[in-house]
């Protein structure tokens, strides 16, 4: 199966060159930085209310609009998924003390 966020990536950098009333995404990237994190702001809320609702179909849902908003501000920033898959890596295997522990020196 081919990599959905790789393909997804893609597409959200063509989106840059689309006219704003084209796309949700290219009307994104007119408004600027702050709307998006202000999509990501309330995607983050939304996981959280249905992780306290319980209901993991809605869970999936919300942390896929979450994951779609965050991929918008990585290609509004020019970052490559690879960049954070390399930083996962980097840090595969390391306890989460030793990793918080790292970022303090």
């Amino acid at each position: 199966m081919d990599d959905i966020l790789t393909k997804l990536e893609q597409i959200l950098e063509d989106r840059k060159s689309a006219k704003a009333d084209e796309s949700y995404v290219s009307s994104l990237y007119a408004k600027g930085l702050d709307e998006i994190l202000k999509k990501i702001g309330e995607e983050s809320t939304e996981v959280v209310m249905a992780a306290k609702d319980g209901d993991k179909d809605k869970i999936i849902y919300e942390v896929a609009d979450l994951w779609f908003h965050t991929l918008v501000l990585l290609r509004h920033k020019d970052i490559e998924i690879d960049k954070i898959q390399q930083e996962l890596s980097r840090r595969f295997g390391l306890s989460g003390l030793e990793e918080k522990a790292n970022r303090n020196n």
